[in-house]
């Protein structure tokens, strides 16, 4: 899951550190860095595609807790503030999390990571009962099981969903084929690959490996993604 986010603070230095922060979080997309609350309710009036805010409270013309309350519906917020005085007010506005100035990356990341986790369960909630898709293929529409996909790979501007015995290339991106898919069952491991986590046989050092009817497919595991997978498989160890 990749979320779009925006960073609104007015102080130049904690925009910057929390741009370099966005930059280093691979399930991070930032869309805009802006200085003051004006300018992100112009933004949300143009309904940008926004998962994510980044805030600060004390700002001039416009505070961050005025900013919230200007809102019809929100995304998901999470302040990051120099003082720790408005932690009570903000919890108002359903925020996911309060970070103090300085923030260090990990203070960051697992702020952020809540938000994602959220919103995987809530996708999860969503999509519960749809277990099937449709795919194209030469003029005919054939019905997948989200069950039958074992892994979804990258090729240029076309995304290859491989099954058993069988494989569909339609012109899709994986951002939005990965909307389409379970959150809980198809997690992204490698830039150009998603997989159907029901249906890993092995996982070796940075390796998954799928058997199909050809044989064994051997699947990189991309650092970025490799504690997410961690995270997300049921791992017993000594």
């Amino acid at each position: 899951m990749s979320l779009n986010c925006i960073v609104i603070d007015d102080d130049k230095l904690s925009r910057k550190v929390l741009e370099e922060f966005v930059a280093r979080t691979d399930f991070l997309n930032l869309t805009h860095s802006l200085s003051n609350a004006i300018e992100a309710i112009n933004l949300f009036n143009e309904k940008a595609d926004i998962d994510l805010i980044f805030l600060d409270i004390e700002m001039p013309e416009m505070s961050g807790i005025e900013f919230l309350g200007s809102l019809d519906e929100a995304p998901e917020v999470i302040i990051v503030s120099s003082k720790e005085k408005y932690a009570l007010e903000s919890y108002e506005y359903d925020v996911t999390d309060y970070l103090l100035k300085p923030v260090s990356y990990g203070r960051f990341f697992k702020a952020a990571d809540k938000v994602r986790h959220k919103l995987l369960q809530k996708d999860s909630i969503e999509n519960k009962g749809n277990e099937e898709i449709f795919i194209k293929k030469n003029s005919s529409l054939v019905k997948l099981k989200f069950d039958e996909i074992l892994w979804i790979e990258a090729m240029e501007n076309y995304v290859v969903i491989h099954t058993f015995d069988d494989k569909f290339t339609i012109h899709f991106t994986m951002k939005a084929i990965g909307e389409k898919l379970p959150p809980k069952e198809f997690i992204r491991v490698h830039r150009s690959f998603i997989i159907n986590l029901k249906k890993v046989d092995l996982i070796e050092d940075n390796t998954i490996i799928m058997k199909t009817s050809s044989g064994s497919k051997l699947i990189p595991i991309g650092k970025s993604y490799k504690d997410n997978l961690m995270d997300d498989i049921n791992l017993i160890s000594k």
